[in-house]
Formats: C-alpha cells, structure tokens, sequence
C-alpha cells in the first residue's frame, strides 16, 4: 500500500516549488494543495488517508476535532519552530508525533527583529510615508547605542538576538522561565525578574514560543511597566502580546514605537488597533521568509518525514 503525504495549504508558496519535494518520491504519494483549505471539513478531506502531514503555513489550524476524523495520521511536521497551530494535546492521545524544526532558522529570525528594532527607532515607516506624501518634517530618532535591551526568551532566537544587541553596543538583559547561572554564563548575560526587565529596558524584544503559560504574557499591567518612550518588537507570536494595550499605549505616547512581525489574526483586519499606529514597522509573519530562510524550512520538514518513515523519528514535540 502506498504512503500518502498531505500538504494541506501550501499558501503563500512555502514547499510547492521546493526541490525536496522530489526527495520524498521514492516514500510515498506526494499531495500538495495550492491554496489554504477554507473550512475544517476541507481540512479533513485534503488530509484523509494521509499517513504523514506537512503543515506548511501556521495559518491553517488543526484543532482536535479535525485531528479526530484522520485515524491513519500518525506524524505531523510544521515548517517551523512553533508548533501552535497544533492542539497537541489531543495530537499526544491520538499518538500523533508532531515534529518542528528547532533552532535553524533563528540567525534569520533575530536579524529580522534586529531590522524591526531599528526600523522603529528610527521611524523608518512613518518617515518614509511622510516623504512619499510631500512632508518634510525634522524628528528625533533614538540612538541605541548604550541603550538597554530587555529580550524575552533564551531559547535559540532569544540567544541571537543577545548577541546582535551586543553588536550594535547595546547592554543586555534577559528574562526566562528557566534561568540558570550556567546559561547566563553561557550567553555572557543578566538574567533578571520579568517587572524589573520591563522597568529598565529602552526596547523590549518577545522570543518565546506560544503556549498556555504564554498566552497572554504581555498584557496591559506589564505594557504599563516599561519605561516611558520605550519600544516595543514582537517576532514571537501575536497572542503572546494583548495587542489592543499595545496600541492604547502607542496613541498615548507611553511607548515611542513598535515593530511587529505577528499578530493575534493574520492576516490582521482592517479594524486592528495595531494598523492605526503611525509610529509602528509591521510585516506580515515574514522573519524567516527568505531564500535562506525558506531553504532551511524547507529541508528540515522533508527530513522530518524521511526521519519518521525510517523509523527514527527526530525533532518531536510531542
């Protein structure tokens, strides 16, 4: 009986022009769909019979009712390293081994934020814009040297972007759920309580990846609690963040600037507090979204299957 892989909604384009793709001709019968699915029952119908899913865009979701109604799916992959489009708990019931791809891809994703990061220091955006619309008006952009970085999560994305604030001559500071001396050591920074990181950084970074003890983290007291004319850069995941608390924070000039690169909807509505901001630098869920970027994504979901085929399976969640 021939192995069925489904790749449910491949949009935008992430694995259907991919030349790994052909690697896993010689496992199985290769589905690709083009196009996101548009309803749960779509979801099953693209997946039914699959053995093996490659879930390509965090858009597409997979609670576990849908996971329910595909009994032959026993391995999922995410082109990624959050696994949060994934009820994994159900997926652990119904002995689903969900597989990411932890840690390749954060040089790219702390650059990005780097890019965020100076982008909304400088007003990069909103000056730009005012160009275009025949202004010219003299601000005042904020010079980071010297200034202090709080970065939230230690995990791989977290640990580049300590060394790139160090680069642009930033002192650092870091917060984790799990600090140790020898990983304070091991990336040459100060870990510190959450409220204190907040009360002392100039700009707050977001490197967590989303869970329950997540959800939520940065609400309205702990947007309240950073410095007056701080900034703000998410490249986690929208809902780590209370968005609307965000902006409420930005119109009333209690934070100087944001760059976000998740929302807690995406694509985020018209009506998002977020896109009424002027003094923000958004884009749309691209961090890793490059030729590198995409390489690296790419190969590590196609292994993650060859791996599991083979019967060694490797990056598990769960």
């Amino acid at each position: 009986m021939t192995i069925r892989i489904a790749i449910p909604g491949d949009e935008p384009p992430q694995l259907q022009d991919s030349a790994h793709l052909r690697r896993l001709e010689s496992y199985g019968a290769v589905t690709l769909y083009r196009d996101r699915p548009a309803a749960d029952e779509e979801k099953v119908r693209r997946v039914q019979g699959a053995v093996c899913m490659i879930n390509s865009r965090g858009a597409v979701k997979w609670p576990g009712a849908v996971l329910r109604e595909l009994p032959e799916l026993r391995m999922i992959s995410v082109c990624g390293i959050g696994a949060d489009a994934i009820d994994l708990a159900a997926a652990k019931d119904l002995g689903i081994i969900v597989c990411n791809i932890p840690g390749q891809t954060a040089p790219i994703v702390a650059e990005h934020a780097l890019a965020l990061m100076l982008g909304a220091a400088r007003q990069a955006w909103f000056q730009t814009d005012l160009v275009k619309r025949g202004g010219w008006k003299t601000g005042f952009n904020l010079y980071l040297r010297g200034k202090t970085l709080g970065v939230i999560g230690a995990g791989s994305i977290g640990a580049e972007m300590i060394r790139l604030g160090k680069a642009v001559g930033m002192r650092v500071q870091a917060w984790t759920f799990h600090p140790s001396p020898e990983r304070a050591q091991e990336l040459g920074v100060a870990f510190v309580p959450l409220e204190e990181l907040l009360g002392t950084s100039d700009v707050v970074s977001v490197h967590v990846k989303l869970t329950d003890a997540t959800r939520g983290l940065i609400g309205r007291r702990e947007i309240g609690l950073m410095k007056q004319g701080a900034l703000f850069v998410n490249t986690a995941r929208g809902a780590v963040v209370d968005n609307a608390a965000l902006a409420e924070a930005l119109h009333n000039g209690h934070l100087a600037g944001a760059g976000i690169d998740v929302f807690d909807a995406e694509p985020p509505p018209p009506d998002h507090p977020l896109l009424r901001c002027e003094q923000v630098v958004l884009t749309p869920h691209v961090a890793d979204q490059n030729v590198e970027g995409m390489e690296v994504l790419n190969r590590g979901a196609v292994d993650n299957v060859i791996a599991y085929l083979e019967g060694r399976p490797q990056n598990r969640v769960v």
